[in-house]
Formats: C-alpha cells, sequence, structure tokens
C-alpha cells in the first residue's frame, strides 16, 4: 500500500495590531467638570447691621455689674493658694493615695535556709550544735553567754554588820554624815541645828536619807542640834560644849541639858 501524502499545517491568523485592542484613553480634562469659582458656591453674607432692624434701632443702655457675693468677696483659703502654687511636677510621688516609705528605709526579711549560695544556708546561722542550735532555745534573763556570771564573781560577805559585803545587799544601812567640824564652822552660839538649817547651810542635802552626827573636828559653841543619829564621842563633845542632842521625832532631848 502507498503512504498517504501529508496534509499541509493550518496556518495561525496574523496577531491583531495593539492599536486595535483597546480604545485610546480619554484625555484627563475630560473626566470632571471644572471646579465652580469661590464665589458661587455660597451667598455673601448678609451686613450685620440688617439681620435685625430693631435690635439697631434701640440705643445702648449701660447695664450695672453683678453684685459680687459674700463667698466671692472672701479671699481663697491659705491651703488652697499653697496648693495651687505648690503643684507636684510631673513623676514626683504626692498625695494619699501613693504614700509610700522612702526609697531604702525598708528591707525585706532575711530569709535564712535557702541553700548554700544565699549565704545564709546549711546552718542558717545557728552556729555548729550546743543549745543554740536547737528548735525552741532562749537565752534567759541575766545569762552572760557563758561567762562567770556578776552574782558569782562578787564576794559574799553575809551579816548586816559587814559593810564590805555585796553594795546592793537589801540589809545595809545608808547614811549622810555631818561632823563637828561642819557645825563650827557654820552655826553660831546658841543656834538650832534642824535639819532644814542643815540643808540651808549646805549639809545633808541627800534626800531621805538620814542625818548622823560624828565627832570629827572639834565644837566650842553651845548649840541645839537635830538629827537622825549620833555616834557617842560627837553626843559627849555637844554636851560638854554646853549644847543639846535632839532625835528627830522624839523632839524630846536625848540627854538632860546640865
Amino acid at each position: 500500500m502507498s503512504p498517504e501524502p501529508k496534509k499541509p499545517a493550518a496556518k495561525k491568523p496574523a496577531a491583531k495590531p495593539a492599536a486595535a485592542k483597546k480604545p485610546a484613553a480619554k484625555p484627563a480634562a475630560a473626566k470632571k467638570p471644572a471646579a465652580k469659582p469661590a464665589a458661587a458656591k455660597k451667598p455673601a453674607a448678609k451686613p450685620a447691621a440688617a439681620k435685625k432692624p430693631a435690635e439697631a434701632a434701640k440705643p445702648a443702655v449701660a447695664t450695672p455689674a453683678p453684685a459680687k457675693t459674700e463667698a466671692a468677696a472672701k479671699p481663697a483659703p491659705v491651703a488652697a493658694k499653697k496648693l495651687a502654687s505648690t503643684e507636684a511636677p510631673e513623676g514626683e510621688r504626692f498625695g494619699l493615695h501613693s504614700l509610700a516609705p522612702a526609697p531604702g528605709s525598708r528591707k525585706p526579711r532575711r530569709r535564712v535556709g535557702r541553700g548554700h549560695g544565699s549565704g545564709h544556708g546549711k546552718t542558717s546561722g545557728r552556729g555548729h550544735k550546743g543549745y543554740g542550735s536547737r528548735s525552741g532555745s532562749k537565752d534567759r534573763a541575766r545569762f552572760e553567754g557563758g561567762q562567770m556570771p556578776i552574782q558569782i564573781r562578787m564576794r559574799k560577805l553575809r551579816g548586816p554588820n559587814m559593810k564590805k559585803s555585796m553594795p546592793f545587799e537589801p540589809f545595809r544601812t545608808h547614811t549622810q554624815a555631818v561632823n563637828l567640824q561642819d557645825l563650827e564652822a557654820r552655826f553660831d552660839s546658841g543656834a538650832q541645828v534642824t535639819i532644814e538649817a542643815l540643808v540651808a547651810h549646805g549639809l545633808g542635802t541627800r534626800k531621805n536619807v538620814p542625818v548622823k552626827v560624828l565627832a570629827k573636828g572639834e565644837i566650842s559653841k553651845p548649840l541645839t542640834v537635830h538629827a537622825h543619829g549620833f555616834s557617842a564621842s560627837a553626843r559627849a563633845a555637844i554636851e560638854a560644849a554646853g549644847g543639846t542632842c535632839v532625835m528627830v521625832g522624839s523632839e524630846a532631848p536625848s540627854t538632860p541639858a546640865p
């Protein structure tokens, strides 16, 4: 069989020219009509005299200013003036709603036992072993850290007649001394030496402490001496000079005057 003859290839139609694809763009001037002039938008404003002819006809009358009320006449309070003049600058805390401690004046509580890196880990500041490391440990009153306490260090000499004993013993007696030489220098012959007179002359000035007359020095004047106590030699010297010893509270001579 003889081969069939090949058909010739169909030719594509020629491309249309570019000008025929889309119509030409319209000119910009033809898009929108020209803007109207500003004068044509709104009519011109009417003159003020033409608005209300009745008002222009009336004569101008001066209206009196309203009188100030008492509240307006009074000056503003001083506190309000200060508040207005001293307004807080921007960023500064001011007011009851924003009160707070000064920066750095409050520190958080130290939390112990939070590991070795915290600075208070392991023993948590209690040291190693001992009474202070246990729970519930307390330091009793007058505890001196384990050293010899003061009541053990002080000497112990018992008895009310031992003046060398502890200075805080309850049985020690306290008196203030007035000597014969002081009475001789400060009082005239025949004077009444009372407790008030002693204080006025600078003797026996300690309050609520008994006065005792001692025999230091000499006395040559007859005096009536009032005191809480006399030593035996002081009593003899006062009586030898012609004076009298009177115990305070009895107001009677301890010995009859010669």
